[in-house]
């Protein structure tokens, strides 16, 4: 399986990047089929031989999600852009998990708590009105006497 795919040169603060054909399996550092441009991130210049990568993906070669996306934003080829972490998707996935199970530890406090207070507001304590109330007649009778 062959793929199109960056492969990393320059120095360690000024990174530039070779676009190569290459089998999926091997370093991209070591051996490669072609050279078929460059890359610059820091001008974002990308230099590519566009006939030539049209004839190794016209030959089944895959490009990698970020050689596909610069490819699409310099409109050598047509297509959708991909993300192209997959760290981030899982870590995202891992975050969403834990926010949802905080979102349902936190619901389900708050439905004990408003099942609390209804339980106290529907059974108010009616004795003890009754008490104060006996009690204030008790009173009233021995002032009376």
């Amino acid at each position: 399986m062959l793929t199109i795919r960056l492969s990393q040169v320059g120095k360690k603060n000024k990174k530039m990047f070779r676009l190569i054909v290459s089998e999926k399996t091997k370093d991209p550092f070591g051996d490669f089929l072609e050279i078929l441009g460059s890359y610059n991130p820091h001008s974002k210049d990308l230099q590519v031989k566009a006939d030539r990568v049209k004839h190794w993906i016209e030959n089944g070669a895959e490009l990698s999600p970020t050689v596909n996306n610069l490819l699409i934003e310099k409109k050598l080829i047509t297509g959708k852009k991909v993300t192209s972490s997959s760290i981030s998707k899982v870590r995202g996935e891992k975050m969403n998990k834990k926010q949802e199970e905080t979102k349902k530890a936190a619901a389900d406090k708050a439905a004990k708590e408003a099942a609390a207070k209804e339980a106290e507001l529907a059974a108010p304590a009616p004795e003890v009105v009754e008490e104060t109330t006996e009690k204030a007649e008790e009173t009233t009778e021995n002032v009376a006497a």
